[in-house]
């Protein structure tokens, strides 16, 4: 089952002079085939690939349902990682141990980042959505939120539908145009797309080698640092400068050890290289060692407990123990946190829409308080912090 929010790119691209949306569908599509043979293909293929089209309402209705999951680190990593996942996971390892070798020869990903997306993704490839492709980017691109976004997207599926890559009438895949085992859209994989089992075609959605060899490059592409470390399980000392933690602040590593941060097991990475302290509930809660690559998760997925909870399952695919909750103070309800968002933006703090989740911006502006009024600023919101604001 597919639970998360449209995660490649959609937040990266820019408004184009194409962005055109609303008015009646048939004259919305009328518009899209006459942008396409401008751009260069003839008008009976063009017409061919629009053919089957249709507005699709149920994207329109998963669209404005979505929503970061509230559920706290804890809570939300324990719901998704089972020993089944993790069994699963060491058998496709195995079973794909020469596509798995050669990914970390060429790009440099370890094994487990990718078994982990799999994993969340489509379980594996168990479900990989079943919205038709193109009328779920047509209806995106007809709606009039985010055009620039999905418009693009459509151009890019007739280009894989001229390869014989796409079929605009069978081709299914995720609400918000998502393809394949680890869900990626067209754009993606025509930049990114790997004929990873030598078939001359890219097929993210029959073909384990071609999205595993296609999700390796895109995260190349992101920024994957070849062969670095992402995320390890750390201790901290009780009397750590608490306001120096969270994923926006960075320190080396030797200065972390310097300040009493150590491994839960094995090394830390070498010295010099830049890292941030995250606490997903507070001080007295896990705690991990974020590098660099850790970042470029956010690329893929901009929810930060999904993020982190995917980071922390691709150590746990290749060995590590499960992390030490510790003992969190309670978190706040979704009713709570609305009203410290509101409290929050009342003195000033940006933090987004008023939602009920605890985003970056809350988490900044939270740990921003707890400094002012002299609490442990770890951005974690209490009910104390609620009263005290």
């Amino acid at each position: 089952m597919r639970l998360f929010a449209p995660l490649i790119a959609l937040c990266l691209a820019v408004p184009t002079a194409h962005a055109q949306c609303g008015g009646p569908f048939p004259g919305f599509v009328e518009g899209l085939k006459s942008e396409a043979v401008a751009k260069g293909t003839d008008a009976a293929t063009v017409n061919a690939f629009f053919r089957s089209v249709r507005q699709d309402p149920k994207v329109l209705k998963a669209d404005r349902a979505q929503g970061v999951f509230q559920m706290p680190f804890i809570e939300f990593s324990r719901r998704l990682i089972s020993n089944n996942r993790i069994d699963r996971g060491r058998a496709m390892t195995r079973k794909y141990d020469t596509v798995f070798d050669r990914i970390e020869r060429e790009y440099g990903v370890s094994r487990g980042v990718l078994l982990a997306f799999w994993a969340f993704e489509t379980d594996y490839g168990g479900f990989q959505g079943d919205f038709n492709t193109l009328n779920a980017l047509s209806t995106l691109a007809h709606d009039c939120r985010r055009p620039h976004i999905f418009r693009p997207q459509i151009f890019a599926a007739l280009e894989l539908y001229k390869h014989g890559d796409f079929d605009p009438a069978t081709t299914t895949g995720a609400w918000a145009g998502e393809i394949g085992m680890v869900q990626m859209l067209p754009r993606d994989i025509l930049q990114n797309g790997i004929d990873g089992d030598g078939d001359g075609h890219v097929r993210l959605k029959t073909s384990a080698p071609d999205a595993l060899m296609s999700g390796a490059k895109m995260l190349s592409h992101l920024g994957w640092r070849a062969g670095e470390p992402w995320l390890q399980e750390v201790r901290v000392p009780g009397n750590l400068d608490w306001s120096l933690t969270g994923p926006g602040q960075t320190l080396t590593v030797a200065q972390w050890q310097r300040m009493g941060i150590r491994p839960r097991e094995g090394d830390l990475a070498s010295g010099g290289l830049p890292a941030s302290i995250i606490l997903p509930q507070g001080r007295k809660g896990p705690a991990f060692i974020a590098y660099p690559n850790f970042q470029v998760y956010f690329e893929w997925n901009q929810s930060f407990t999904y993020v982190l909870t995917a980071a922390y399952f691709a150590n746990r695919l290749e060995g590590a123990q499960v992390y030490d909750a510790g003992d969190p103070e309670p978190g706040l309800t979704g009713a709570q946190m609305k009203e410290l968002q509101r409290r929050l933006a009342a003195r000033g703090h940006d933090v987004g829409k008023v939602d009920g989740i605890l985003g970056a911006g809350t988490r900044a502006a939270v740990q921003a308080e707890q400094k002012q009024l002299g609490l442990p600023a770890d951005a974690w919101p209490t009910a104390a912090l609620l009263q005290r604001l």
